[in-house]
């Protein structure tokens, strides 16, 4: 590879690279496999193809209305569990992960975003003890979505709105930071209990490309499990759910 084809890659005309130039950039920058799917899923919209050579997504909002999917949330009861879009919207949870996202859901209106919450909602600062480091991985995610679907108007909407009425927000999606969610730990500062620190695991939804849920749940014997059962008995004091019901935020996170 030229000098000079390097140099045009770098400067975003990355159309018609094949994949080995594009294996050599990944090996030689030492992508992680996040930043690499990313590197192609750029080349693909940049050829005109598809993310994954299928067809553009079809919008996935009311995908998570089906009955099912929301025995198999209402059926986890040890664990908060919900479900989101690429969009960070916050479409199902089961009975105790609306007690725990209580402060993003509010008291109704639009589909609650996570995205939103974090960037123009100052409750969030409470909420989420290590801000700094959710506001990196938000805007990373949404970063990464956003090579594999770059068609998705919802999302550029998104992104526009929380550019301009965020600058930390702006700051950080001008680094093109990318990454995937997948496993981990976090903590929590809940109003109503406290301090919980608690491990993820993100699972695709494969009945519905784009959409995923996300299990929260605490280590056995730890404060935080004793914590997260007090909240499990406070959200079993809440009406029960339907299961036809949509999770709807509020003007905060609007």
């Amino acid at each position: 590879m030229s000098v000079e084809y390097y140099a045009k890659l770098e400067r975003g005309q990355i159309a018609g690279a094949s994949a080995s130039v594009l294996e050599a950039i990944a090996r030689a920058l030492q992508l992680d496999d996040t930043e690499r799917a990313h590197l192609f899923d750029l080349a693909r919209a940049a050829d005109g193809i598809p993310a994954s050579g299928r067809p553009h997504r079809r919008p996935a909002r009311q995908s998570a209305s089906r009955a099912s999917l929301h025995w198999v949330l209402d059926a986890i009861t040890d664990g908060i569990a919900f479900v989101r879009n690429p969009r960070q919207d916050l479409l199902a949870t089961n009975a105790l992960g609306r007690r725990f996202y209580a402060p993003v859901i509010g008291d109704g209106g639009r589909t609650p975003n996570l995205a939103r919450f974090q960037f123009l909602d100052p409750a969030s600062r409470d909420f989420y003890p290590d801000w700094d480091l959710f506001a990196e991985m938000c805007v990373a995610i949404m970063r990464a979505e956003a090579g594999r679907d770059p068609l998705d108007r919802a999302l550029q909407d998104l992104v526009g709105e929380l550019s301009t009425r965020s600058e930390v927000f702006r700051t950080l999606w001008a680094a093109h930071d990318v990454r995937t969610h997948g496993t981990g730990t976090k903590r929590f500062t809940h109003p109503e209990v406290g301090e919980l620190v608690l491990a993820y695991e993100e699972l695709a939804l494969t009945a519905e490309p784009g959409l995923v849920m996300i299990i929260y749940t605490a280590e056995p014997g730890s404060p935080s499990a004793e914590r997260l059962r007090l909240l499990a008995s406070l959200a079993a004091e809440q009406p029960a759910h339907t299961g036809d019901e949509a999770v709807t935020d509020h003007p905060r996170s609007r």
